[in-house]
Protein backbone atom coordinates (compact mmCIF):
# COMPACT_ATOMS: atom_id res chain seq x y z
CA UNK A 1 0.00 0.00 0.00
CA UNK A 2 2.83 2.62 0.99
CA UNK A 3 3.52 3.84 -2.73
CA UNK A 4 1.10 2.32 -4.58
CA UNK A 5 -2.51 2.82 -5.09
CA UNK A 6 -5.12 0.22 -4.20
CA UNK A 7 -7.61 -0.78 -7.29
CA UNK A 8 -9.95 0.85 -4.28
CA UNK A 9 -8.54 4.39 -4.23
CA UNK A 10 -8.23 4.23 -8.36
CA UNK A 11 -12.00 4.18 -8.29
CA UNK A 12 -12.03 7.40 -6.21
CA UNK A 13 -13.10 10.59 -8.07
CA UNK A 14 -10.14 12.94 -8.22
CA UNK A 15 -12.19 15.07 -5.87
CA UNK A 16 -12.71 12.29 -3.23
CA UNK A 17 -9.09 12.07 -2.78
CA UNK A 18 -8.83 16.12 -3.13
CA UNK A 19 -11.12 15.48 0.17
CA UNK A 20 -9.33 12.61 1.31
CA UNK A 21 -5.68 15.12 0.99
CA UNK A 22 -7.53 17.72 2.93
CA UNK A 23 -8.41 15.60 5.95
CA UNK A 24 -5.02 14.01 6.07
CA UNK A 25 -3.58 17.77 6.30
CA UNK A 26 -6.28 18.47 8.66
CA UNK A 27 -4.96 15.31 11.22
CA UNK A 28 -1.22 15.81 10.48
CA UNK A 29 -1.10 18.43 13.22
CA UNK A 30 2.70 18.29 12.62
CA UNK A 31 2.65 18.64 9.00
CA UNK A 32 5.26 15.89 9.44
CA UNK A 33 3.52 14.01 6.24
CA UNK A 34 2.72 11.38 7.64
CA UNK A 35 0.14 10.32 10.82
CA UNK A 36 1.18 8.77 13.64
CA UNK A 37 -0.97 6.97 16.26
CA UNK A 38 -1.31 10.33 18.64
CA UNK A 39 -2.65 12.44 15.93
CA UNK A 40 -4.66 9.71 14.87
CA UNK A 41 -5.98 9.08 18.28
CA UNK A 42 -7.27 12.90 18.62
CA UNK A 43 -10.19 12.21 16.13
CA UNK A 44 -13.08 12.13 18.45
CA UNK A 45 -14.52 9.19 18.77
CA UNK A 46 -11.45 6.92 17.73
CA UNK A 47 -9.92 7.04 21.10
CA UNK A 48 -12.07 4.54 22.66
CA UNK A 49 -12.21 2.19 19.64
CA UNK A 50 -10.42 -1.04 20.90
CA UNK A 51 -9.69 -1.91 17.49
CA UNK A 52 -7.75 1.24 16.43
CA UNK A 53 -4.58 0.39 16.91
CA UNK A 54 -4.79 -2.79 14.80
CA UNK A 55 -6.27 -0.73 11.91
CA UNK A 56 -3.35 1.32 12.03
CA UNK A 57 -0.78 -1.70 11.52
CA UNK A 58 -3.08 -2.92 8.69
CA UNK A 59 -2.95 0.36 7.19
CA UNK A 60 1.27 0.79 7.54
CA UNK A 61 2.00 -1.87 4.82
CA UNK A 62 5.80 -0.57 4.57
CA UNK A 63 5.46 -0.69 8.94
CA UNK A 64 7.76 2.41 9.85
CA UNK A 65 4.72 3.11 12.61
CA UNK A 66 3.30 6.11 10.73
CA UNK A 67 0.55 6.58 8.04
CA UNK A 68 1.37 8.12 4.71
CA UNK A 69 -0.78 9.61 2.67
CA UNK A 70 -0.84 6.98 0.23
CA UNK A 71 -1.72 4.34 2.65
CA UNK A 72 -4.20 6.46 4.26
CA UNK A 73 -6.30 7.08 0.96
CA UNK A 74 -5.77 2.95 0.53
CA UNK A 75 -7.46 2.22 3.70
CA UNK A 76 -10.01 4.80 3.72
CA UNK A 77 -10.91 4.23 0.19
CA UNK A 78 -11.15 0.54 1.20
CA UNK A 79 -14.55 2.09 3.16
CA UNK A 80 -15.86 3.39 0.26
CA UNK A 81 -18.89 2.46 -1.52
CA UNK A 82 -16.86 1.63 -4.44
CA UNK A 83 -14.58 -0.93 -2.52
CA UNK A 84 -15.14 -4.14 -3.07
CA UNK A 85 -16.56 -7.21 -0.89
CA UNK A 86 -12.98 -9.41 -1.06
CA UNK A 87 -10.51 -6.73 -0.17
CA UNK A 88 -12.50 -5.49 2.83
CA UNK A 89 -12.68 -9.56 3.82
CA UNK A 90 -8.39 -8.79 3.53
CA UNK A 91 -8.93 -6.19 5.64
CA UNK A 92 -11.07 -7.89 8.26
CA UNK A 93 -8.54 -11.09 8.17
CA UNK A 94 -5.62 -8.78 8.09
CA UNK A 95 -7.29 -7.36 11.91
CA UNK A 96 -6.91 -10.91 13.22
CA UNK A 97 -3.34 -11.91 11.03
CA UNK A 98 -1.34 -9.59 14.10
CA UNK A 99 1.75 -11.41 13.03
CA UNK A 100 1.22 -11.02 9.29
CA UNK A 101 2.28 -14.88 8.36
CA UNK A 102 -0.73 -15.22 6.50
CA UNK A 103 -2.76 -17.82 9.08
CA UNK A 104 -5.13 -16.32 12.26
CA UNK A 105 -4.26 -18.27 15.22
CA UNK A 106 -5.95 -19.54 18.52
CA UNK A 107 -3.71 -16.62 20.29
CA UNK A 108 -4.61 -14.27 17.25
CA UNK A 109 -7.80 -14.48 17.84
CA UNK A 110 -8.41 -14.31 21.22
CA UNK A 111 -6.04 -11.17 21.28
CA UNK A 112 -8.18 -9.27 18.73
CA UNK A 113 -11.78 -10.54 20.52
CA UNK A 114 -9.92 -9.70 24.16
CA UNK A 115 -9.81 -6.20 22.62
CA UNK A 116 -13.14 -6.15 21.32
CA UNK A 117 -14.84 -7.49 24.14
CA UNK A 118 -12.82 -6.51 27.49
CA UNK A 119 -14.13 -7.02 30.84
CA UNK A 120 -17.66 -8.04 29.59
CA UNK A 121 -16.87 -11.83 28.98
CA UNK A 122 -13.95 -13.36 31.38
CA UNK A 123 -11.24 -15.22 29.32
CA UNK A 124 -12.51 -18.93 30.13
CA UNK A 125 -15.65 -17.38 28.78
CA UNK A 126 -13.68 -15.72 25.46
CA UNK A 127 -11.13 -18.68 25.13
CA UNK A 128 -14.75 -20.93 24.46
CA UNK A 129 -16.08 -18.37 22.19
CA UNK A 130 -12.47 -18.89 20.12
CA UNK A 131 -12.71 -22.63 20.44
CA UNK A 132 -15.87 -22.45 18.73
CA UNK A 133 -14.69 -19.45 16.13
CA UNK A 134 -11.70 -22.08 15.43
CA UNK A 135 -13.89 -25.15 14.89
CA UNK A 136 -16.12 -23.72 12.56
CA UNK A 137 -13.21 -21.83 10.08
CA UNK A 138 -10.25 -24.24 10.80
CA UNK A 139 -11.76 -26.71 7.85
CA UNK A 140 -8.39 -28.29 7.50
CA UNK A 141 -8.45 -29.02 11.01
CA UNK A 142 -4.35 -27.77 10.75
CA UNK A 143 -5.02 -25.76 14.07
CA UNK A 144 -4.93 -22.15 12.23
CA UNK A 145 -7.17 -20.29 9.84
CA UNK A 146 -6.22 -19.32 6.87
CA UNK A 147 -7.32 -16.72 4.63
CA UNK A 148 -9.09 -18.85 1.98
CA UNK A 149 -10.92 -20.77 5.23
CA UNK A 150 -11.70 -17.19 6.51
CA UNK A 151 -12.84 -16.08 3.03
CA UNK A 152 -15.28 -18.56 2.45
CA UNK A 153 -17.26 -18.06 5.75
CA UNK A 154 -16.89 -14.31 5.48
CA UNK A 155 -18.60 -13.94 2.00
CA UNK A 156 -22.02 -15.39 3.32
CA UNK A 157 -22.12 -12.36 5.93
CA UNK A 158 -23.69 -9.58 4.45
CA UNK A 159 -22.09 -6.84 7.01
CA UNK A 160 -20.30 -5.56 3.94
CA UNK A 161 -22.92 -2.49 2.89
CA UNK A 162 -22.36 -1.19 6.69
CA UNK A 163 -18.50 -1.09 6.34
CA UNK A 164 -18.77 2.57 3.76
CA UNK A 165 -17.74 5.70 4.86
CA UNK A 166 -18.68 8.73 3.07
CA UNK A 167 -15.72 10.07 1.28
Amino acid sequence: MGNEVSSESSMLTSEEINRLRLRFSRIDTDQSGSLTKDEILNIPGLKQNPLVGRVLEVFDSDRNGEIDLKEFINGIALFSSKGNNENKIRFIFDIYDINRDGFITNGELFTVLKAMVGSNLNDEQLQQIVDKTMVAYDTDNDGRISYQEFKSKAESITVFNSMCLDI
